[in-house]
């Protein structure tokens, strides 16, 4: 039976995905094959021996040691596009709040409670309504940086109500390129996205090559009075830059879900905490998601969605059930996988199928065998120097 240790409050559809018979599902389990999370922040002490796997219910991995992981062959899943529709409903909204005097009318409006007669209230409203105009964003131009599961949805939407559409993304993939609308115009670079767009919403992961991507550079390009949308991560933009954006006037106005205490109060800063993924929906699909790649990596070592490991998939055969499947998890260099093979064919095991593959200074090995290997040669396969986990499925 396979160990689930749960942290947060995991949705139930993603839980009821693991069979009772199969699975023992408990937050309070002190060993476990795999670690099922959201946002708790996990400590590189949880990665014991038995650990195989930890799956975050959502698209960041900040809050998972993954480095320490990769170097104990714990594969880290994350759940890329789950919530991907929430966080583009929250653009729109963002986009609206931030044309339109939207917060600052609603502010105004509810602190009217002196007023008690109807009709002098309607007065006032009409008379202070010109405080709050704004512009429509139809026809406006959106710029789009980061194109995968949330930028392309963000672009399709923007499409649809009526914007002009332009992306950037340094790496898109061909699975991104196939979902984009045929509307948008590809930038070649940053700068120039920015200097012809009148919102920028960026959809990037933090990367060494992101962090600060947002700098004062890239502000000087832009054109007075752009809008900002951050829904991404909260470090792609430089903060000292924004600041120094927003004072001259270069930033109209920057909507963040993540709050800064120098931005706090701002009537050109619209902040937001943290809720660009906290729907019933969105927490629901990424618990199913995280689940189900759970399964199928514990029970038949196939990878998809993992931050640190290659993609591997390998059909089992169709008399899988007298066939012994071996993961093995080793570091990427030369003559590994000849010395693997080298101790099965020392115990007679026949290899009916295999799968080869490597991400960075990891390699991952999928081995269907005709027969059970034994105790020694699995003590043999983990005495290898450089492998790092071998697991019997």
């Amino acid at each position: 039976m396979h160990k689930i240790k749960t942290y947060n409050a995991i949705s139930s559809r993603g839980l009821t995905r693991f069979r009772s018979e199969d699975f023992q599902v408990d937050p309070d389990l002190a060993e476990a094959d795999a670690i099922l999370l959201r946002s708790h922040k996990l400590d590189a002490s949880a990665i014991q021996a038995e650990l195989k796997a930890v799956a975050r219910a959502g698209a960041g991995t900040n809050n998972v040691p993954v480095n320490a992981c990769t170097e104990a062959g714990v594969v880290v899943f994350n759940t890329p596009g789950a919530n991907a529709n929430a966080v583009k409903e929250l653009v729109l909204c963002g986009l609206l709040l931030a044309s339109r005097g939207i917060v600052l009318g609603i502010e105004f409006a509810s602190t009217q409670t002196e007023i008690k007669d109807e009709a002098e209230l309607s007065k006032l409203m009409e008379k202070e309504k010109k405080r709050f105009k704004g512009s429509e964003i139809f026809g406006k131009t959106l710029g789009v940086i980061g194109l995968g599961a949330i930028g392309s949805l963000v672009a399709e939407m923007a499409i649809d109500l009526g914007m002009k559409v332009q992306g950037y993304d340094p790496a898109l993939s061909v699975e991104a390129a196939w979902r984009l609308p045929s509307k948008v115009r590809r930038k070649e670079n940053i700068a120039s996205l920015v200097a012809s767009s009148d919102f920028i919403s960026l959809h990037l992961p933090v990367l060494d090559s992101t962090r600060d991507l947002i700098n004062a550079e890239v502000f000087a390009s832009m054109k007075d009075d752009t809008c900002l949308l951050n829904f991404a991560r909260d470090e792609i933009v430089d903060s000292k830059a924004l600041l120094e954006a927003l004072e001259s006037g270069k930033l109209g106005k920057y909507v963040s879900d993540f709050p800064r205490p120098d931005l706090l109060g701002r009537e050109d800063v619209i902040s937001m905490p943290h809720i660009g993924a906290s729907t019933n929906e969105a927490e629901e699909n990424c618990a199913i998601m995280a689940a189900d790649q759970l399964i199928d990596f514990l029970e038949n070592g196939n990878i998809k969605n993992s931050v640190n490991f290659p993609a591997s998939f390998l059909d089992r055969t169709e008399d899988a059930g007298s066939c012994t499947r071996l993961a093995i998890c080793n570091r990427n260099v030369p003559k590994m996988l000849g010395q693997i093979l080298s101790v099965l064919a020392d115990q007679n095991i026949n290899v009916k199928d295999m799968l080869n593959k490597s991400r960075d200074d990891i390699a991952y090995n999928l081995i269907d065998l005709e027969v059970r290997p034994s105790e020694e040669a699995l003590a043999a396969i983990s005495e290898i120097e450089d492998v790092i986990k071998v697991t019997l499925l």
